[in-house]
């Protein structure tokens, strides 16, 4: 079973209308033992960083996913959900973040960066060899914070106005994936296709 985190916070619905068709067994869930019993695990998120981590930890999310981390089931972020897997996050203030990869989440810096939020379509460009590699195309953004972190976890990233935005991320069994997969047409398909055969 996939269980798609629901914690009250973001486009659920869109992930997993887009994942179904892929995989049938699919379950929104907030439930600790569903949860701890998936095969694989998204969590998806859309809006503001601390609210997020407020929603998980209210509901002892948090420690499910921590634990769900250390039994090795694959986990994937979505866009916010991407962000909420590194150690910090400055987007209007300091939070604390789950701590699997190894960064920090911050705004693009202006006037470097032309215009804010990113929002659109850009071509991925593999960092690194991973379960992903072979998988090209443009994929679709929204977002005006990015993670800057080690660039041994980044597996794909994309140009915005001269700055490496980490994409697509991993480390171990966690994945992160700072676009929209389930917006991307079939280059998301394709990713998500490969996540799930892991």
């Amino acid at each position: 079973m996939i269980a798609i985190i629901d914690y009250g916070i973001g486009n659920i619905f869109n992930v997993q209308n887009a994942v179904t068709p892929l995989m049938n067994d699919t379950k929104l869930t907030g439930n600790p033992e569903e949860i701890l019993s998936a095969t694989h695990i998204i969590l998806p998120g859309v809006g503001a960083f601390r609210d997020a981590i407020e929603a998980l930890t209210k509901q002892g999310l948090d420690k499910v996913l921590k634990t769900a981390h250390e039994k090795g089931i694959p986990i994937l972020g979505i866009c916010l959900g991407m962000q909420l897997l590194y150690e910090t996050s400055y987007e209007n203030g300091t939070y604390k973040g789950l701590g699997f990869l190894k960064g920090d989440v911050i705004r693009f810096p202006e006037p470097q960066v032309k215009r804010i939020p990113q929002i659109g379509w850009n071509s991925l460009v593999e960092n690194k060899a991973s379960l992903f590699s072979g998988v090209d195309g443009d994929v679709y953004f929204v977002h005006s914070f990015y993670a800057e972190g080690e660039d041994s976890e980044i597996l794909s990233y994309v140009n915005y106005d001269g700055i490496k935005v980490p994409a697509i991320v991993g480390s171990g069994k966690v994945f992160g994936m700072q676009f929209h997969p389930e917006k991307s047409a079939e280059v998301g398909r394709k990713l998500l296709e490969r996540f799930f055969a892991l």
